[in-house]
């Protein structure tokens, strides 16, 4: 039995776009992606991190039909294939890697790309139990990927909304999974599967820079909770000294509110980044690294610049904290979190960044687990009681689920 791949099947994505093989998710909506002039974050949104296929079916044999975009770095190891994961009734049940599709390939010293097309991909998840469930299939963070079919060997049908509370979060490449090993170990999808919520995940690997764009699009997408975590792309690409940056947090939190007045929303700062700390941008390619074949990251401003308004994560970390306590004094649902409680010096200690600038599949679930401990929990922004340490919702006016 064929199914081919329509948006009521998809989960986590904010708009979908025929081509003529498939039907290619979106994290970010058209007229966002129209008003978008740089590849890399053309890039990062097609990868469908937190994206899934969600259907009801009694089939015992699902194969997917795909065209998956591999990247490749000119000198440095290959990239493992992306990860395609199984879900029946929310639990674990397969996982695979699809062979073949499209190659893009990236000059990290010059940033020239090239695109070569491949032929399609199929994946296929046997043994199923022969009952009626849930099955999600979840689709790389970090693999642009084409969907055709669902071949069954039962009907399928859209899994039916279940009332969860739905949370969106906007953050850097680590909020999109770099270093993760699947794209349900994210940390922002371990943290949504802790704390019971439906994922929207618009971490934009290098493109979290306050893009007005992204700020409307986080405007209209429906949600119960919204949390953004910034900082750190803007000190990677040097983009702005901090007579820009704190205007810059304020229309874009003025933005979201449009939409969202009453929604509970958390500004989280950056985690802690050694190289970044207090040497401003831009990020650079360790090139001694790469020619030893090894994908490694410097800090190529110098600390003396922070005179001249530089940022670093230091100061955008003051800087976001000052913004947060000046707007709470009229907006009891704003929240704000020290990304270092999520990851700081003790825990570069024992789990130190691989590539100095993304953390691991071990500091994934670290941060995952504290950011629900931290959010979701009783007393926490996105629980039923309010800030932990801070202030107290304002009783009656939480909004409904």
């Amino acid at each position: 039995m064929t199914t081919p791949v329509t948006a009521d099947l998809l989960r986590g994505a904010l708009d979908t776009e025929r081509t003529g093989r498939g039907l290619l998710p979106h994290r970010l909506p058209a007229r966002a992606r129209a008003q978008n002039t740089d590849g890399q974050l053309a890039l990062a949104e097609s990868q469908p991190s937190g994206v899934r296929l969600a259907f009801r079916t009694a089939a015992t044999v699902v194969e997917l039909d795909t065209v998956p975009v591999k990247r490749v770095y000119a000198g440095a190891p290959a990239r493992p294939d992306g990860v395609y994961e199984l879900l029946v009734d929310g639990r674990p049940a397969g996982r695979a890697g699809a062979s073949g599709g499209d190659t893009l390939t990236i000059d990290p010293a010059t940033g020239a790309t090239a695109h070569r097309t491949g032929p399609p991909a199929t994946l296929r998840f046997a043994g199923l139990p022969g009952r009626m469930k849930d099955v999600e299939i979840w689709l790389p963070h970090d693999e642009t990927a084409e969907l055709s079919v669902l071949r069954t060997d039962a009907p399928v049908t859209p899994v039916p909304d279940r009332g969860r509370r739905v949370w969106a979060h906007h953050g850097s490449s680590i909020s999109q999974g770099s270093g993760a090993a699947g794209p349900t170990a994210t940390w922002p999808a371990l943290a949504a599967s802790l704390g019971g919520v439906e994922l929207v995940n618009l971490g934009l690997g290098g493109s979290a820079l306050l893009d007005p764009f992204t700020a409307r699009a986080l405007r209209d997408t429906p949600a119960d909770l919204i949390s953004l975590k910034l900082g750190i792309n803007l000190v990677n690409t040097d983009l702005m000294r901090l007579r820009a940056f704190g205007p810059a947090v304020h229309g874009f939190l003025d933005t979201i509110r449009e939409g969202h007045p009453a929604t509970p929303l958390l500004v989280v700062s950056p985690l802690l980044c050694p190289i970044h700390e207090d040497t401003p941008g831009p990020t650079a390619f360790d090139t001694a690294a790469l020619s030893a074949g090894k994908l490694r990251f410097r800090a190529a401003g110098d600390p003396a610049e922070r005179a001249s308004g530089k940022l670093t994560l230091t100061v955008i970390r003051e800087e976001l904290a000052r913004i947060v306590r000046q707007r709470a004094a009229e907006d009891p649902y704003l929240y704000h979190l020290d990304g270092r409680e999520l990851y700081g010096e003790a825990d570069a200690a024992g789990l130190p960044l691989p590539d100095a600038l993304h953390p691991d599949a071990d500091t994934h679930r670290r941060i995952g687990e504290r950011f629900a401990a931290l959010a979701f929990a009783e007393g926490g922004p996105f629980g039923p009681g309010g800030a932990p340490g801070d202030r107290a919702r304002p009783a009656g006016q939480r909004r409904p689920v």
